[in-house]
């Protein structure tokens, strides 16, 4: 008898939505408190507290909402068999179209845009509320509906043009790849991956956003200056006009080798109260490249992701599997579907493994800017930040640590705020 590959795959997701929701639960009773946590008190204003316990209260009840229709979806498409009559029903219309449906690369693209337009009907109404609602409500969207429908025509335009060469290639890889298939899967999305992250800064974001240089003043001399000090090759230094769209606050970096660009958002710009306090966020992002934490992150997930296409090495000619799931052929596609639903257990344990890696960065980073002599603004920023932001002020340790990848406010201040070790 085979093994039961779909009920076990969509049991396990159903306990890890009971455990989420546990931890949903616990954060939420957290989030209820009516009082600031004791490091806090004098430190962030009660009106600004009272603020952020209604807003994070709001987008607890939307996420209990969201998750729950998310996880009985997900479940009734993968035990009702969905997915083999959505893709017998795709290679159909490909036949009546006067298409091969024995092209598995037509077959699946016409497979994924079917799956792309109900995404994008199923999760429309999340999205309309959650940006013209909740974050409307409490002062953070600023985006009209003519802008949200533009940028989700310009996303999908995107995933029209860059999709169908990327799906092409992995499928063709897979169907010639012989012995030596992860290796040639995981070269390939190394290549996509770099060739992203040089495009996308330069040609797709600016799609979306206006990227403007820092105006001659004091807050650029200071940035040049402290990047100089650092022998950080700093070539750019963008505002880009995030306030378009949110109020929330953000600052990144990107470029490889001599050529690195600083972006800050023009909301962090308003929002602290001095420059010192946007150096200081700036010197914590320097602080991840000086310490290589980019390149530490950048090597686990290649590892990652190579070990993974290692794993759908294995299971890829399982008709055992695809049969479970109620396919009678084995599409390339189907098969990176079916693996990743099977690898789920895995995927949570290394997600909490990265995000324990990643808290200990942000620490490092924050010792790097306090090393600096930017301790006092750096902890003045984070709280302005976290101010304005609207932020978690009462956090539950176990949703922290499942979830977050940067750690509490309480937690960083405590760092910043102990006294450096002597040392003989």
């Amino acid at each position: 008898m085979a093994f039961p590959y779909m009920e076990a795959v969509v049991g396990f997701m159903i306990l890890v939505y009971i455990f989420e929701t546990y931890l949903d639960l616990r954060q939420h009773a957290a989030l209820k408190l009516p009082n600031l946590p004791k490091p806090l008190v004098g430190v962030i204003s009660q009106e600004k507290f009272e603020k952020s316990r209604a807003y994070s209260l709001d987008k607890s009840n939307f996420h209990f909402v969201h998750e729950f229709v998310t996880i009985l979806m997900d479940s009734a498409i993968l035990y009702f068999g969905v997915l083999p009559w959505f893709w017998k029903r795709c290679g159909e219309v490909l036949v009546y179209a006067g298409f091969n449906a024995e092209n598995e690369i037509l077959h699946t693209l016409a497979f994924l845009a079917g799956v792309m337009f109900w995404s994008q009907i199923t999760d429309l109404p999340f999205s309309l509320y959650s940006t013209f609602v909740i974050e409307a409500r409490h002062g953070f969207n600023k985006q009209t509906l003519l802008l949200f429908f533009r940028d989700m025509i310009k996303g999908i335009i995107l995933a029209i043009v860059i999709g169908p060469p990327i799906v092409a290639a992995i499928i063709t890889i897979v169907q010639k790849g012989g012995p030596y298939l992860a290796i040639y899967l995981w070269g390939f999305m190394l290549i996509v991956s770099l060739i992203m992250m040089t495009v996308y800064p330069v040609l797709i974001a600016p799609l979306f956003n206006k990227f403007t240089p820092l105006p001659e003043g004091e807050l650029r001399t200071k940035i040049e200056n402290l990047a100089s000090s650092l022998k950080f090759p700093l070539k750019k230094l963008f505002v880009v006009d995030g306030s378009t769209r949110s109020s929330h606050s953000n600052a990144y970096m990107y470029g490889f080798f001599k050529n690195k660009r600083i972006v800050l958002y023009d909301t962090l710009i308003q929002q602290c109260n001095n420059e010192e306090e946007v150096v200081a966020v700036i010197a914590h992002e320097l602080g991840h490249w000086k310490l290589n934490h980019t390149m530490y992150s950048f090597i686990a997930v290649q590892i990652l992701t190579l070990l993974q296409f290692g794993g759908y090495t294995l299971v890829r000619n399982s008709k055992d599997l695809f049969q479970s799931f109620g396919f009678d052929t084995q599409p390339v596609l189907i098969g990176l579907i079916i693996f990743q639903h099977t690898v789920i257990p895995l995927q949570h344990i290394v997600s909490l493994l990265l995000n324990l890696v990643s808290r200990a960065f942000e620490f490092q980073a924050d010792a790097f800017a306090k090393k600096l002599g930017y301790a006092i603004p750096l902890r003045a920023g984070l709280i302005k930040l976290q101010e304005e932001n609207l932020s978690s002020m009462n956090t539950d340790p176990w949703y922290s640590a499942y979830h977050y990848s940067h750690p509490p406010l309480v937690e960083r201040l405590a760092a910043i705020d102990e006294p450096d070790k002597k040392t003989d």
